[in-house]
């Protein structure tokens, strides 16, 4: 029995009385007639408490023989969300077994919760049906895969303009807009705490470049040029992109992260319903705190990348600190740093868009929140190097 209760208040009795509305439970019914064309009636009460005894008897439902299918559910007197994953489920299964888009028929007055809840499941599109030699195979693989990733930095690229405009406004109205103290934190969070692990690698990897660097000029007696060397290539290359790897690694991975757990804690759901701006509050620190602190970091990563160099050439070579400052300055000018300085920025802002766009794409998971994690470290990664070779393409063009 459904029923609705409404108080109702007895004049000079001072007791409130129920008001009972109830309707019979219609028992939920499913009749299927096989044949080339697979017809499936369904009727009654389709909610949660029939959904077990439907589940097993639709399980069983194979379509082997039919070339169309139909689920007629017009009969249908009730329906809840549970029901409707039930019919959508059976057409989703029946699609997949090779059958053209099965038709789905519903009351008009429940077409707005199937609608709802086949976007809340986001079944996707039917799998195709891969057949043919490998080579077809592949290409449909590669062609949905490109399709994929045009789609995807399609939506990126909308992303970097909504970012541009509150970016602007920041900067227009920074009193209004900007939360200073989430920027301040972000600042900690990205440089302050990235320096130790930065510092090491990057004295290490000034010690490798030296030491090979040295193992090979020795061999015609230049081992002097190892410094033009480990400074050419600290300055414009290595520092920058060790940095914007490690930033990288660390800190858009947390961006995902965070912003992924906020997504399945329901909170961006909260802060959109209390008519919050998402980027504003969430992305716009994240993005700027970067573009602040990696150039910073850069700077940092080329000092201990040359102290690490010097260390190797002073150990080595028996190159003292003035004559490894003279050879340096020789070496390397103030465009040299500057080239590296000036890629930092770029840098900080994909690693922080990519990682904010892939935050705000988690699905309420803990699933989707790992791989999107792990893949907003890929893309970042990715495409720091493939702007890093076009920088040096581009000042290699201009002689800079």
């Amino acid at each position: 029995m459904f029923a609705i209760y409404a108080p109702i208040n007895t004049p000079g009795s001072g007791l409130t009385h129920k008001l009972l509305l109830t309707r019979a439970k219609v028992p939920a019914t499913l009749a299927i007639e096989h044949g080339p064309a697979l017809h499936v009636a369904a009727g009654g009460d389709w909610v949660i408490s029939e959904v077990a005894e439907l589940d097993v008897r639709l399980r069983d439902l194979s379509a082997a023989a039919a070339r169309s299918a139909t689920i007629d559910a017009r009969q249908i007197t009730h329906l809840d969300t549970a029901g409707s994953w039930l019919l959508l489920r059976t057409q989703r299964a029946l699609e997949q077994e090779g059958l053209p888009q099965p038709e789905l028929l519903v009351p008009p007055h429940y077409a707005d919760l199937i609608g709802k809840v086949r976007d809340g499941l986001d079944f996707g599109a039917a799998p195709s049906q891969r057949t043919g030699s490998w080579l077809h195979v592949l290409l449909d693989r590669v062609g949905c895969e490109t399709m994929r990733i045009l789609a995807q930095g399609y939506q990126i690229v909308g992303f970097l303009g909504q970012i541009s405009i509150e970016t602007t406004e920041a900067i227009l109205q920074p009193q209004r807009v900007l939360p200073w103290p989430a920027l301040a934190t972000q600042i900690e969070d990205c440089g302050l705490t990235a320096l130790p692990i930065l510092g090491l690698l990057a004295f290490l990897l000034g010690i490798v470049i030296a030491y090979q660097g040295a193992g090979q000029l020795k061999r015609f007696g230049a081992e002097i040029y190892t410094v033009n060397l480990l400074g050419v290539a600290v300055l414009r290359e290595i520092g920058g992109l060790i940095a914007a790897i490690i930033v990288a690694g660390r800190s858009g991975s947390a961006f995902t992260a965070q912003i992924g757990t906020m997504r399945v804690n329901d909170e961006i759901d909260a802060m959109q319903t209390m008519g919050l701006n998402l980027v504003e509050l969430l992305v716009l620190p994240r993005v700027l705190a970067l573009m602040i602190v990696l150039p910073l970091l850069t700077l940092y990563a080329d000092v201990m990348g040359l102290f690490g160099g010097y260390i190797m050439t002073y150990s080595d070579l028996g190159l003292t600190f003035p004559a490894f400052l003279t050879q340096l300055q020789s070496a390397v000018s103030l465009s040299t740093l500057m080239v590296g300085l000036i890629k930092a920025p770029v840098f900080a802002a994909i690693i922080g868009l990519v990682g904010c766009f892939e935050g705000l794409r988690v699905e309420r998971n803990a699933e989707s929140v790992g791989r999107l994690t792990t893949r907003s470290v890929v893309e970042s990664i990715f495409l720091v190097i493939v702007f890093d070779a076009g920088f040096s393409i581009l000042f290699s063009v201009l002689r800079f």
